[in-house]
């Protein structure tokens, strides 16, 4: 049995129900998760600046990492504030010339981070890319003009050809979140990336696990590259079909899913509280186009009850 597999004893734990034959099936409900305080994003406003690393992995990936050395795949995850501004020190330690480019955010031509307009960084240079983000509101003209608030991402421009195509296979890419004022902040936010046929660029049948506890308020951020189409699915949870993952309250008019459908520079994200009305387990997360999913598209969240087990999943 894999380490995706779901225990026998599970899997095998409603067989005397149905063959029973009742009319109506009730089963215990799970233990209620523990409460957390609410807390919610501030205003922005902010100017921040921080330095990101492009390297080469000692595996043949790239990465973007904030520390020499420590380049990650995903990328670091980057958050802020409608109305905050960052400025990224960015320092190419590839023997290749290499870039950053946003979606979802304000940035001048200097700061596209493409072979296009000049805006990428040659070997051993350096180069400062700056991110705006701004608040909702009336244009000028009296018509709405949104504000910066999503689940955006980042990636290369550069390695490979002018899209970046050899940079993103190899796993230049990585989250980018900007929150509005009084948007709730979660307990732990995950990255999960479907890149060709990978996973966050790990091979098949390696995916990544991801852990967190009964009760927590878990943010997923999800990101498509490559050159397919997939359907993103989570066991056990749902999320509404909007800006946040959430409902503002009981007329709000957004589907609840399950599963969304995700093409190449897609990007959402959503919270869920773990575990909540199914407990504790391990539940999959995975691409629901068969072949792909067996093809090993696929991993586990693993929710842990209070006592620090999962049930269900198989060391």
């Amino acid at each position: 049995m894999d380490r995706r597999s779901f225990s026998r004893r599970m899997l095998m734990g409603g067989g005397a129900v149905a063959a029973a034959g009742v009319a109506s099936l009730s089963l215990p409900a799970p233990a209620a998760a523990l409460p957390h305080p609410v807390r919610r994003a501030p205003a922005g406003g902010v100017v921040r600046h921080i330095r990101m690393y492009v390297e080469k992995l000692p595996d043949g990936r790239m990465g973007y990492g904030l520390q020499k050395g420590k380049a990650t795949v995903p990328g670091p995850h980057i958050e802020l504030n409608e109305g905050d501004t960052l400025h990224i020190e960015f320092v190419n330690t590839l023997d290749v010339p290499a870039g950053l480019h946003a979606h979802g955010v304000d940035y001048d031509i200097a700061s596209d981070g493409t072979r296009m307009n000049h805006s990428t960084v040659e070997p051993g240079a350096t180069r400062t890319y700056t991110w705006r983000t701004h608040t909702p509101g009336l244009r000028s003209d009296g018509t709405w003009q949104p504000g910066s608030a999503g689940y955006w991402h980042y990636h290369d421009h550069a390695v490979g050809s002018d899209h970046g195509t050899g940079g993103i296979r190899d796993g230049l890419y990585g989250p980018l979140v900007v929150r509005r004022r009084g948007d709730i902040l979660p307990d732990k936010t995950i990255t999960i990336v479907f890149n060709g046929m990978s996973i966050n660029n790990t091979p098949a049948g390696e995916s990544p696990d991801f852990t967190t506890t009964l009760g927590d308020r878990l943010e997923v951020v999800m990101i498509t590259h490559g050159d397919f189409y997939h359907t993103f699915h989570m066991h056990g949870h749902r999320w509404a079909d909007n800006r946040t993952g959430m409902l503002t309250g009981p007329d709000d008019p957004s589907r609840v899913v399950d599963t969304k459908i995700v093409g190449p520079a897609d990007s959402f994200g959503f919270q869920v509280i773990a575990g909540e009305h199914v407990g504790a387990g391990a539940w999959m997360y995975h691409c629901h186009v068969q072949s792909h999913a067996d093809r090993g598209m696929g991993g586990m969240l693993l929710v842990a009850d209070r006592d620090g087990t999962v049930p269900g999943h198989d060391e």
